[in-house]
Order: C-alpha cells, then structure tokens, then sequence
C-alpha cells in the first residue's frame, strides 16, 4: 500500500467510493467523472503504477483485473451490446492516477477509439 495513493485509500475505505465489486485481490467502484453511462474503475488491491509493472511483478493479478472487469461488465448489462475495457499507462497514454486501473465503459455507442482520428 501507498498511503499517498488515492486507489490505495479506497481500497482501505479511507476514502469513500461506490464500490459495485470486490474481490480478494480486486476492487471496483464507479469512476466520479463518468465518461459513458457505465463507468467502472477495476483496480488490483496491491499497488502497481501501470498496467506494465503489474503484469511483470503479478500477472495472477492481472488475471484477476481482467476477471472482474468482465464480472462487472455483465452485472451492468453490457456485453450484448458491448463496451470498452481501457487502461491508460503513463502520462502520454492519458494515465491521470498512477495505480493501474482498467476503465469498464459502456451502456452507449462510444465512437471512435481517437478523438480527431
């Protein structure tokens, strides 16, 4: 844990967020500034900066936030119509809090993949 870490503190319930799924070694709440209808932050409990550090330190782990963004997906009635799993990694990939976390959105045609492409 990374007492500095805002997803470290939701994990704790240091700070409070709308969690919709839990597991053992996963944590996924709803993102505060949703960017589609459903948007879902899914986060490993163990601290990882990116989605590259944690599938090099704990791939299991990495298993385990695939699992659960597909868990959540489900429960909010996204994969017949679809919906995105993202994660950004670092600053140019537009990573804002720096504890990897996978972005479920969906619940509406999302567009393109790039703005301006």
């Amino acid at each position: 844990m990374d007492n500095t870490c805002l997803f470290c503190r939701i994990v704790t319930g240091e700070i409070p967020a709308t969690v919709v799924h839990r597991t053992e070694t996963t944590v996924a709440f709803r993102d505060i500034d949703p960017k589609a209808p459903t948007h879902v932050l899914v986060i490993p409990v163990e601290h990882h900066t990116d989605v590259v550090a944690l599938a090099t330190a704990n791939p299991s782990a990495a298993a385990d936030v695939l699992a659960t963004a597909a868990a959540v997906a489900e429960a909010e009635g996204l994969t017949e119509g679809g919906f995105r799993v993202i994660f950004n990694s670092g600053r140019n990939g537009g990573q804002e809090v720096f504890h990897v976390h996978a972005h479920v959105v969906g619940g509406a045609p999302l567009g393109p993949m790039l703005a301006g492409r």
